[in-house]
């Protein structure tokens, strides 16, 4: 037994798993990527990821029976943490390009588009770094590519 905790990255088709999976590696865990049940109740700590629609992740996750894993694990009080449309779908409902969806209704609220005045910019842009400096500790002084995606927002009420 290596002493590090077990995480489970759920793989329910949608999500940047490699990504994750590495995180969490860096992060000194023993990460899987699967959507085997007992894998994923087992693990010290479970991750959701999730890219793309709101519905359409949990048209996935549903089908993958995730969102039983999910229920249970909180139920049970067992560590989750979602990311990205992962952390969305945990909420009552989210409403995304007209199309109202039931979330997994683990938390309050509904997650819906941002109505400000002036939203986020989403997509990708290249960053480059003043003189020599870098924009990371690893990186080249090459410029380098960043995603920026905006968040919506969540309101809730306490049960």
């Amino acid at each position: 037994m290596s002493g590090r905790k077990s995480v489970v990255v759920f793989d329910y088709g949608f999500g940047n798993v490699r990504s994750a999976e590495r995180a969490l590696a860096r992060a000194g865990a023993d990460v899987e990527i699967t959507r085997d049940f007992d894998a994923a109740m087992n693990a010290d700590g479970l991750l959701v990821p999730g890219v793309g629609a709101f519905s359409a992740c949990m048209t996935g996750l549903r089908q993958a029976r995730g969102d039983w894993v999910v229920d249970r694990r909180l139920s049970g009080g067992r560590p989750v943490m979602g990311i990205c449309v992962g952390m969305q779908i945990l909420f009552e409902r989210g409403i995304e390009h007209g199309v109202e969806t039931e979330g997994l209704d683990e938390w309050p609220g509904v997650v819906g588009p941002l109505n400000a005045p002036v939203v986020p910019h989403m997509g990708w842009n290249t960053v480059k770094a003043p003189g020599t400096r870098r924009c990371s500790p690893a990186s080249t002084p090459e410029p380098a590519s960043t995603s920026c995606t905006p968040t919506p927002y969540a309101s809730g009420t306490s049960r």
